[in-house]
This record gives structure tokens, sequence and C-alpha cells, in this order.
């Protein structure tokens, strides 16, 4: 299974706490959205021809009067990284979010020494934002806010 995967939480957050505050995690994906109706929460799982389930992508959504924008994130289990499979589905992502959402500005948030993350977004077209992006965003110390628009 992806999450169980120890190589990930070197880059991401700890492990989750349970398998009840999974589940309370993936229901409250399920729902596909805020309470207060201001964002789409989607998500996707990456699978391989074999069926084999490797990973997932997924956005954050919100729409304003300016147009929509997206926090992305994905994850993808160790041994199939390096493979082209984050690159595929991330860039696949991008293309619903765009033409179906009509997003028109992407974010993502990723730890400095996560290189395999940052060359990826970089040849999807994200570049740094600006230490007052940074600021704006509440991004912390140690993280990385990469930007893009569609």
């Amino acid at each position: 299974l992806v999450l169980s995967d120890p190589a990930i939480y070197e880059h991401e957050n700890a492990p989750p706490a349970s398998v009840e505050w999974l589940r309370q995690r993936f229901t409250k994906l399920e729902s596909r959205g805020s309470l207060d109706g201001t964002e789409q929460w989607l998500n996707w799982v990456i699978r391989l021809p074999s069926d084999e389930l490797i990973g997932y992508v997924q956005a954050t959504v919100v729409a304003d009067e300016a147009g929509a924008a997206a926090t992305i994130a994905y994850e993808l289990s160790s041994p199939h990284w390096g493979n082209g499979y984050a690159s595929e589905a991330v860039r696949a992502m991008i293309e619903e979010l765009v033409v179906r959402y009509r997003v028109i500005g992407l974010s993502a948030v990723l730890r400095q020494q996560n290189l395999r993350s940052l060359r990826l977004l970089e040849r999807l077209g994200f570049a740094l934002a600006s230490p007052l992006q940074r600021e704006q965003a509440g991004i912390e110390a140690g993280e990385l806010l990469m930007l893009r628009a569609s």
C-alpha cells in the first residue's frame, strides 16, 4: 500500500495516526468539498495496467470572480519512483483541472529536500514563488511553494 511505504515519509508528514484516523480522512475527502462550499476536493488513484494501485493525485480547487485556482498534491509508492508515472499522472490531472474545472492557477507545496518532486514540478512548468507569495500563503520553514499559470 502506498501510505504504508516508509520511504514516502522522508518527504511528507508523519504516517497516519491510525486506521480509524485514515478512515475518517477518506470519508471527509469523499464528500468532494468543504462544508462551506468554497473548496472542491478532487482525488484520483494511479494504477498500472495490471490494476496495481501505486499512488494518487489530488487537487483542492477554489473558484472566485478572477477564476479557479488549484493546489495539487501527489504520492507514489517508492518502488515506482523514477519511471515517469508521477509525471504522467500529474500532467493528466492538470489537463483535467484546466479543461473541466477552468483552473487558471496552480500551486504545490513540498519539502525543500524533495528534489524528485521539485524536478517534476519544474518539468511541468512550475516555478518557485517569491518570498512575499510564500509569506502570504503561510509556507513553513523548510518548505517550498511552487506556482504555475495554466
